[in-house]
């Protein structure tokens, strides 16, 4: 990615090779020292069956240097011990990969070379294709490294948990839980939001690159919304905008104060504050107690509006199957006397061995190309991780029954849970569905964390048309 010039007597660099500009001086300096700028080897990692981009495949070395495909599927390599040097490359790609050899290692044996570049190609073992990442920092890292995606620009977090979402004023409305920053862990834990338009994407391939507009502080970092009183982080649930007896839209939530990690303490209810742009408190639903150990079930999960056969409007809570209802008005959420259980299913029926698979939470929607309900949930204990399997399933009613579920999506030995659905995202009666969920080493027994795409927010699609001719 360098080549040498003449400028005088000297032998320089081209700075125009670089993507920036620098001065004869520097230059000069960089010329006598000797030091050269480390070489560079291009690889595209793109999916064998259609030519796409892949990202989160990872390429190690066998003295385990590891590089990840970033959003574009790219991989710059730049260890100066490799160039020139026939180097076997392990592939692991949660879904992708390639054919074992004779010993079982899958890989690829690669020679890296200064300025050039090559394609990798792998095979998608499940049905659901890999987009890309949603949030966090580097999302073209790989790509940028060679001067290319000179027009990304960060958003200033490098992490954040599970997804909330609802439309208010024609915008489409997100709120994340606990974030990682780059100057603390967790610098952000009383959810952080933002607003896109309803369909976000201009394209549904990848390279996926989505930029939101962040509720920020002045220093122009997203910022906490959701405040509230009492120590310990603020996660919100079963976000949901429904209209109040003046017809005016609200948006509210179901908020769980934590402490010692997971342990919830207090729950109850809150609102948004469109001229504050924060969440306030609504109502206190329950404080942990020796009379109340344990929340009531309240409207947890995502919520789906749904209209049944006798013409009554419902909001449905459920992670994914609905568990709680209520009338789809401002009152009727807001007053918990209104609140309505529903069964939801404790497990689900595999389609081809017939066995049970335990949910662990997921989104349902109406899908139109299948004229169904549709559900992606995480399974409990699956084969490949404890929490990074996602399996589909359908029913011709919201509240079920649900069967012959699909394992569409796996992670080895990594987690993905809490997955959200979003329909809104494709033009009515496409067979394409869209789901995100959140990656992360969390709960998974594997101690090396991704780099750059750890705890962050992945989007899959599924081609409900294939699906079908299976």
């Amino acid at each position: 990615m360098f080549r040498i010039v003449k400028i005088g007597s000297d032998n320089l660099i081209d700075p125009v090779c670089f993507g920036v500009r620098l001065n004869a001086s520097l230059l000069l300096l960089i010329a006598l020292s000797g030091v050269l700028p480390t070489p560079t080897f291009r690889v595209e990692v793109v999916d064998d069956s259609n030519g796409w981009p892949v990202p989160l495949v990872e390429l190690e070395t066998t003295h385990h240097l590891r590089y990840v495909s970033d959003n574009a599927g790219v991989i710059t390599i730049d260890a100066p011990e490799l160039f020139g040097v026939s180097t076997w490359f392990h592939v692991r790609g949660h879904g992708y990969g390639v054919d074992a050899d004779g010993f079982g290692y899958q890989g690829v044996r690669l020679k890296p070379t200064a300025g050039e570049s090559i394609t990798v190609r792998v095979k998608r073992k499940l049905p659901a294709k890999r987009i890309g990442r949603l949030t966090g920092g580097g999302l073209f890292a790989e790509s940028q490294k060679l001067g290319e995606r000179s027009d990304w620009r960060e958003q200033r977090i490098f992490g954040c948990d599970s997804v909330q979402n609802a439309v208010l004023n024609e915008r489409l409305f997100w709120i994340w839980g606990d974030t990682t920053l780059a100057n603390y862990p967790l610098g952000r834990f009383h959810s952080i939001g933002a607003t896109t338009p309803r369909q976000p994407l201009s394209s549904l391939h990848p390279p996926l690159s989505l930029r939101y507009n962040y509720f920020t502080d002045a220093d122009g970092v997203p910022d906490n919304l959701a405040k509230l009183a009492g120590s310990g982080p603020t996660w919100l649930f079963g976000l949901v905008t429904l209209p109040d007896d003046q017809q005016q839209d609200q948006m509210g939530a179901t908020y769980s104060k934590i402490k010692d990690g997971l342990t919830e303490y207090e729950k109850g209810l809150c609102i948004w504050n469109q001229d504050a742009r924060r969440f306030d408190p609504l109502k206190v639903v329950w404080r942990q107690s020796e009379l109340q150990s344990r929340p009531p079930p309240m409207p947890h999960g995502h919520a789906i509006l749904w209209t049944d056969p006798e013409g009554i409007r419902w909001a449905l809570f459920g992670d994914p199957f609905p568990s709680i209802r209520c009338r789809a008005t401002w009152e009727d959420w807001s007053s918990p006397e209104r609140w309505q259980p529903v069964a939801a299913p404790p497990a689900i029926t595999a389609k081809d061995s017939g066995t049970t698979v335990v949910p662990h939470r997921g989104a349902i929607a109406w899908n139109d190309y299948r004229g169904r309900w549709v559900a992606v949930f995480t399974q409990k204990d699956g084969d490949s991780s404890s929490l990074g399997e996602i399996w589909y399933t359908e029913s011709s009613s919201p509240l079920g029954p649900w069967s012959s579920a699909i394992k569409i999506v796996t992670h080895d030995r990594y987690t993905f849970y809490n997955p959200q659905l979003h329909p809104d995202w494709v033009p009515d009666g496409s067979p394409i569905l869209l789901f995100e969920g959140t990656y992360t080493n969390t709960f998974s027994g594997n101690p090396t964390a991704t780099p750059r795409y750890d705890y962050n927010q992945i989007l899959y699609r599924l081609d409900l048309d294939e699906l079908s001719r299976d």
